[in-house]
């Protein structure tokens, strides 16, 4: 890669990984909580990670056959996602449909993950979604990850919390550890499991992994 190419890939992510910590900001405003809430929580003692990941997903002759991206949650925090605007592919799962996203220039599709479905109690939740392939067309996305440091203790939000909460309370690392084996497995089994593992001192979190 070309110097030129580095420095603008840099100053790229550096205003996207603003961006991102602006919108945390704007949820915490939303729900209550005091302002930079979620960046101290995300910050733990290293700091939060912030990746950007460039993907191609080629013309299939029979898209019906293959599977661009299998349905998932993300693991991590806030995504924001750069679509190609002209070749669709996106979907997202709400109430039981999966809805297409469409191609629009100049716009940034936002998408939440399990970590904020944790710290918020579930006001906010992770999104399903997968992409799929088309028969024309050769579609490419920019998707950046701002998610917690390693050490990160997650955990929901204790003014967010009117009873006891369903979620659990770990830290991020442990989690991603988890998640690795049952990416494209449903969401709960793994909060279950982080849960029971929080519970019982000295045990490794396991999900019940469904085999196709």
């Amino acid at each position: 890669m070309s110097d030129e190419y580095r420095t603008a890939m840099k100053e790229f992510g550096k205003r996207l990984e603003n961006l991102a910590e602006e919108l945390l900001d704007l949820l915490c405003e939303n729900l209550g909580l005091e302002k930079g809430y979620l960046k101290k929580v995300f910050h733990g003692t290293k700091g939060p990670t912030f990746g950007t990941k460039v993907s191609n997903y080629p013309p299939c002759p029979k898209p019906e056959m293959i599977k661009g991206l299998r349905a998932h949650t993300d693991a991590g925090g806030l995504i924001l996602l750069f679509q190609d605007d002209k070749v669709s592919g996106l979907q997202l799962l709400k109430d039981g449909v999966w809805v297409d996203v469409p191609p629009l220039k100049h716009s940034i599709v936002i998408n939440l993950g399990d970590q904020l479905e944790v710290i918020t109690n579930g006001k906010y939740k992770s999104i399903m979604h997968r992409v799929l392939t088309q028969k024309e067309g050769n579609r490419m996305s920019i998707a950046s990850f701002y998610n917690p440091g390693s050490d990160a203790e997650i955990s929901p939000a204790q003014t967010l919390v009117e009873k006891e909460s369903e979620y659990p309370s770990f830290v991020f690392d442990d989690y991603m550890k988890l998640y690795a084996g049952v990416k494209f497995q449903p969401k709960e089994p793994r909060f279950e499991a982080m849960k029971n593992a929080t519970a019982t001192t000295g045990v490794n979190p396991v999900a019940t992994v469904e085999t196709f």
